[in-house]
């Protein structure tokens, strides 16, 4: 199959999830998953955790934040070598403006990449609600149009692989 093609499908399949330009309520929900995928977001949250937290949450938001961070920048790295623009729409002007490139999704690798880790690191409860959030904040980005569906696919992998290695690294 050649790259013509499956760009083409790419863009077929990415429209038909798209939700952006339809009122009620699932478009509602899928901004807000989209947007609770953030960096700011969850680099805040860990900040709290870390603040307000015990030794052993501490160490956690540490590694957490690390985790993210260091993602951050290796798909900053491939977007800005990649350029791949988004998809034209209206919805989601603060991630057009700041980062016009879409592939490979931060949001989806970020959200892929927590929920590997809390399969390691846990606490318990934390692993089955990520796992059931990352697919649906992945889709909502493309539901959002500020997605393709490949950039979100790749995204989940990127974020596994790098949950992959952050556990492999921090775990005896």
């Amino acid at each position: 199959m050649s790259m013509q093609r499956i760009l083409e499908l790419d863009r077929r399949w990415t429209a038909r999830l798209r939700v952006a330009e339809r009122p009620g309520a699932l478009r509602r929900l899928a901004a807000l998953l989209a947007h609770s995928g953030d960096s700011w977001l969850w680099l805040l949250g860990l900040l709290v955790v870390w603040w307000k937290g015990d030794p052993r949450w501490r160490a956690w938001a540490v590694d957490y934040g690390s985790a993210v961070i260091s993602l951050a920048i290796v798909v900053l790295a491939i977007k800005f070598a990649v350029r791949r623009q988004r998809p034209a729409g209206e919805w989601g002007a603060i991630y057009r403006n700041t980062d016009p490139h879409s592939f490979p999704s931060g949001h989806a690798a970020r959200a892929f990449l927590l929920a590997a880790l809390s399969l390691g690191l846990g606490p318990a409860w934390l692993a089955p609600l990520l796992l059931i959030w990352a697919p649906l904040v992945s889709l909502a980005r493309v539901a959002m149009g500020v997605h393709y569906l490949s950039d979100v696919v790749v995204g989940a992998l990127l974020g596994c692989l790098a949950g992959g290695l952050w556990l492999a690294a921090l775990l005896p």
